[in-house]
């Protein structure tokens, strides 16, 4: 196969799942590793695709375009890592906690399976798959109801009336994107109103974020900066954001990938 037309075949495959690994790419084409790069930088140069560690996904999101789970599961892995081994410290026996939607929300998920006596209330698939593979008799897992979005949250009026009914000690929220001007930000719109009734259940927000969601800003707004009681970030973000986040969450936790 012509580099052409292997490169072409992978941004088909991008195009189609919105995210593909560097290793996915070497064991369908059967190509080096190298191979697949210098074909990745090509299309970023074309500004078809965003490199991203161990892979690639589509480039150019706007504010209201949704990358679906496994698009975002291969992004920013460590950091993701880092803030949710910070974040799980937070759990304690006993509690009632919700988990939003997220592929750092998921990564949490598969930390709390040796904590007892714990309720996870989530409207998210991935993170209920992830505490159903590591069953515990003495937790509950409540998954709501609704329509599923391309990240695979469970969203709409069946999902808010769910979550409204409850309350929980502690709100784990992934976010799209975060600025001082549009605070916590979704690219959808029901997903939105969804982590508003998870914010309103909740005792204290915890927000999980990245360094990448500095500036990033979907089309609906979820909550103001100043909402947030704990923001969990990596040491990527700037000085500059981290002294205008610290000035309007309540704490500011910086971690560091391994």
């Amino acid at each position: 196969m012509l580099a052409q037309q292997r490169q072409t075949a992978i941004l088909d495959l991008i195009r189609q799942r919105g995210g593909v690994r560097v290793s996915q790419l070497v064991s369908r084409f059967g190509v080096s590793d190298m191979t697949i790069r210098r074909d990745l930088e090509v299309l970023a140069e074309r500004g078809l695709v965003d490199k991203v560690h161990g892979g690639a996904t589509l480039a150019g999101p706007g504010s209201a375009e949704e990358p679906g789970f496994a698009a975002k599961s291969i992004r920013q892995q460590a950091e993701k890592r880092a803030i949710a081994d910070r974040a799980a410290r937070m759990v304690e026996p006993g509690m009632a906690i919700a988990l939003s939607a997220g592929t750092t929300t998921a990564a949490l998920a598969t930390l709390l399976s040796d904590v007892r006596g714990l309720t996870v209330v989530t409207n998210s698939i991935p993170v209920a798959d992830a505490l159903y593979q590591n069953p515990r008799a003495d937790q509950t897992v409540v998954l709501t109801g609704g329509i599923r979005t391309p990240s695979d949250a469970l969203t709409g009026p069946v999902a808010e009336a769910a979550i409204s009914a409850l309350n929980v000690d502690l709100l784990f929220l992934g976010v799209h994107g975060l600025s001082p001007r549009t605070g916590f930000t979704t690219p959808n719109l029901l997903e939105a109103g969804v982590n508003r009734c998870l914010i309103g259940a909740a005792r204290r927000l915890v927000v999980l974020a990245d360094h990448t969601k500095w500036e990033t800003i979907g089309i609906a707004t979820i909550a103001p900066l100043e909402a947030a009681d704990v923001l969990i970030t990596d040491v990527g973000l700037s000085p500059e954001a981290r002294t205008t986040i610290g000035e309007q969450v309540g704490e500011l936790v910086v971690v560091e990938p391994a």
